[in-house]
């Protein structure tokens, strides 16, 4: 029975938590405490009430918030796009160096180099011409591996 009005007691005590809380005296000169004082009393102050909630801001309608989405989504979707295409890029530039650099090593090997043209007979590659693939080569080296 003592905890049931001890809880009841708290209950309604919490209740006026958020309540301001003044002081006043009454004719007989008794000290009172309490959340609203009576009219024509003057009170003082002890515990000012909190300030009431702004009011929330205006929710965006259906169509807005839709609409915001989709812009997210499309921002998402161009975001992976890019990614997409930068990785792309970056796999097609090792694989053109890898290229490039396996060609500049067949070049200076030293070794006969032998080519055929579209009849199907085959052709020797002087000194000049390797040099000229050699810098063609280390061109694109310097072109794609970076």
């Amino acid at each position: 029975m003592m905890k049931r009005l001890l809880f009841v007691l708290l209950v309604l005590s919490s209740a006026n938590a958020g309540a301001g809380l003044n002081k006043w005296i009454d004719a007989n000169g008794k000290v009172h405490y309490s959340d609203q004082p009576p009219v024509g009393v003057e009170a003082a102050p002890v515990r000012a009430a909190p300030a009431p909630a702004t009011a929330p801001a205006a929710s965006k309608s259906y169509t807005e918030r839709e609409a915001e989405m989709r812009k997210a989504r499309q921002s998402q979707n161009e975001a992976a796009e890019k990614a997409a295409l930068e990785q792309s890029n970056t796999e097609i530039e090792k694989a053109n160096c890898a290229a490039a650099q396996q060609t500049l090593r067949s070049l200076e090997q030293g070794g006969r180099i032998v080519e055929y043209d579209e009849k199907g007979e085959r052709s020797y590659l002087g000194d000049s011409d390797r040099q000229q693939r050699i810098d063609k080569a280390q061109a694109e080296i310097g072109k794609w591996c970076k």
